[in-house]
């Protein structure tokens, strides 16, 4: 696969891709051969990215919503238009499939349309002090100059998921993507400065030094807002940072959802759910199911049946046209998951059901572990990766209090033929979202976000331009 020879490759900085002293490598995970030097952006960067977006901050936040709603909407358009060429090259350097890949471009291309809509529907108050005398009026103002830091499992929807709120409430932003995969964030970039976003209200600095870009940008008092995704552990380390200032912040952290069938599901539905919610991505996603707990009136024929699918699916490289399951991104990725099996299979689990992967690349082979302890690494860690760990239950009580039992609560799923049972389940769990008799749960027009160390706040919906804004009243005298 070839790059197109205008890949923006620079920091993005008031409007134009400029080169740094520095570069640093791309690797395709399916090959690991190199695909393309990116400017290795640095402190210096960083200051000067955020010098452009409070320099273009004034301008934006003044730009009337319909203004702002309409570049948006023409970013939506062109990412749309331009599908199959982002989802190329997100297949080049995350690795994920083809199928995948074009299913992210579609998402990631909503949340500009979703945003679009929402910028010209910011609402407010009015209304008569309790006392008399006053009148309240209610409105909302940008926050500022908004950093954001994305993952690399989901190059282009992480992007916009926060780029697209942002700029709809009236912000301009400095974001640095994963080291991993930054073309693709660069591209969105390209994208914006075509579809009309001012020099300054988006810019973007790939870097290899991810703690001194960010680190620079929150101990700069322009910067007013701080939104993350990414693992907890680093989570914690930008808040304790945050505090210093007290900065408003919104965190999207890591997940370990319970995928729960119960004695009376339709076993083919659940698992085509598991399929879905387990090996989209290669499980390389925080609301992958992590840990199958399966009602043991149901539990032979769903191995059995999840097993046949899981050997049969095709793994290889993401733009191969008949990949299903493409590569880990890294080489440490694939060791990490390595040992979580391995203690596993060491403490008793048996590997079940495994597919077959090419000889050379970052592969970890789907696979399905029977004979998991419930307080197993595997089950109590992230495995982000594609391995899935049956455990079967009986108590519902025992099953609820397993499938609580982490610090993390971002997602979780339930199948069941009676939905009046699955919603009494999902009431019990403590997670910010609930699959019902589906292995998906992310939509642009829905709260994203999880309770416990999972993170603060909410993506998406209409709290995700809540979280780029500050409340202000105003107390008008009326006597």
């Amino acid at each position: 696969m070839v790059l197109p020879a205008d890949l923006p490759t620079g920091v993005l900085i008031h409007g134009e891709f400029v080169g740094t002293a520095t570069t640093f490598a791309v690797h395709d995970p399916a090959s690991t051969a190199l695909i393309a030097e990116v400017a290795d952006g640095g402190t210096g960067e960083a200051a000067r990215a955020v010098d452009a977006a409070a320099a273009a901050f004034p301008a934006w936040s003044q730009t009337p919503p319909r203004g702002r709603s309409e570049v948006l909407r023409r970013a939506y358009e062109l990412m749309i238009a331009e599908r199959e060429e982002l989802a190329a090259l997100i297949c080049l350097e995350n690795g994920k499939s083809l199928d995948d890949a074009r299913g992210e471009v579609t998402y990631a291309a909503e949340f500009f349309r979703w945003f679009s809509e929402e910028a010209v529907r910011i609402d407010g108050d009015y209304g008569v002090a309790p006392a008399g005398g006053t009148r309240t009026l209610v409105t909302q103002k940008p926050v500022g100059v908004a950093a954001l830091a994305t993952p690399w499992n989901f190059p282009a929807a992480m992007a916009t998921r926060k780029i697209a709120p942002a700029l709809a409430a009236g912000c301009t932003v400095v974001l640095k993507p994963a080291a991993e995969t930054p073309l693709t964030a660069l591209v969105i970039g390209d994208i914006l400065t075509r579809a009309g976003a001012p020099a300054g209200v988006v810019n973007i600095v790939a870097t290899t030094d991810p703690a001194g870009v960010v680190s620079t940008w929150l101990t700069d008092e322009r910067v007013t807002k701080l939104s993350f995704t990414g693992s907890t552990a680093v989570g914690r380390t930008l808040l304790r940072q945050t505090a210093d200032r007290v900065l408003n912040t919104t965190m999207e952290l890591g997940g370990n959802a319970p995928f729960i069938v119960t004695g009376d599901a339709d076993v083919a539905a659940a698992v085509r759910g598991a399929m879905l919610a387990k090996f989209r991505n290669g499980g390389q996603a925080c609301t992958a199911a992590n840990r199958l707990y399966i009602h043991d009136a149901v539990a032979d024929e769903f191995t059995a049946r999840f097993g046949a699918a899981v050997e049969a699916l095709r793994v290889g490289p993401g733009y191969a046209p008949d990949t299903q399951v493409g590569p880990l991104v890294s080489e440490r990725a694939v060791a990490g998951v390595g040992r979580l099996v391995d203690e596993a299979v060491a403490d008793g689990a048996t590997i079940a059901h495994r597919a077959h992967v090419p000889e050379h690349g970052w592969y970890y082979p789907p696979t399905v572990l029977t004979g998991v302890r419930p307080d197993a690494a595997l089950v109590s860690e992230e495995i982000f990766g594609p391995v899935a760990p049956i455990i079967t239950w009986r108590d519902r009580d025992e099953l609820i209090e397993q499938a609580n039992s982490t610090e993390l609560g971002l997602a979780s799923y339930v199948f069941s033929r009676d939905v009046r049972d699955a919603l009494q389940i999902a009431e019990r769990l403590d997670t910010g979202m609930v699959g019902i008799n589906r292995g998906i749960v992310s939509d642009p027009a829905a709260p994203f976000g999880g309770t416990k160390q999972s993170g603060l706040g909410r993506e998406g919906a209409s709290e995700g331009i809540k979280a780029f804004q500050e409340t202000q009243y105003y107390s008008v005298d009326w006597a």
